[in-house]
């Protein structure tokens, strides 16, 4: 916290208690890794052609990556864009102590914030929102972000234009 207070990092969702290393991952896992991070919905046996393994490996690999939480999810990539999301941004909040689980359980339920984090910052909370236009935006930080309890400031930094996952393929090579 930006003065000096301390979080029970136990308390935090997602912290350490709950998220702890993956077990080795090894040349074939993180093939596995960077096959599904550029397709999603390959299938198990092209995934084994692509990797040179046999299916019943490919499927036991992606089997224990996915119990080990390696592997948590399926998904769609859209352009915010596209869906009429045209404005997004940054919004950093400072936060009072002690306040970070009540303030993490109401951001999930604002529609617009994307993502958030908890921060070793000058403020306590990132999060990312999308919106269809400033009004918009405008009603989420002044009606939604403060109005929830803990929440001390806000700041909005807007998004004027950025890069995607798709142009960092090795991103998710190891």
């Amino acid at each position: 916290m930006p003065d000096g207070r301390r979080i029970d990092p136990d308390a935090v969702p997602g912290g350490p208690s709950a998220r702890r290393p993956a077990a080795d991952l090894d040349a074939v896992d993180r093939g596995i890794i960077a096959e599904l991070s550029r397709d999603a919905r390959i299938s198990v046996r092209a995934l084994a052609e692509r990797l040179h393994i046999s299916r019943a490996s490919a499927y036991s690999r992606l089997d224990r990556l996915t119990r080990d939480g390696v592997v948590r999810g399926y998904g769609v990539r859209l352009d915010p864009v596209r869906i009429g999301l045209t404005t997004s941004a940054y919004i950093s909040l400072t936060i009072e102590q002690n306040s970070w689980r009540e303030v993490s359980a109401r951001l999930r339920t604002l529609p617009g914030i994307r993502h958030f984090a908890l921060m070793g910052s000058d403020f306590d909370v990132l999060a990312l929102v999308r919106v269809a236009d400033q009004s918009e935006l405008r009603d989420l930080v002044l009606q939604g972000l403060h109005s929830i309890p803990g929440v001390r400031s806000t700041r909005t930094h807007l998004i004027f234009e950025e890069s995607s996952d798709d142009l960092f393929p090795e991103a998710g090579r190891g």
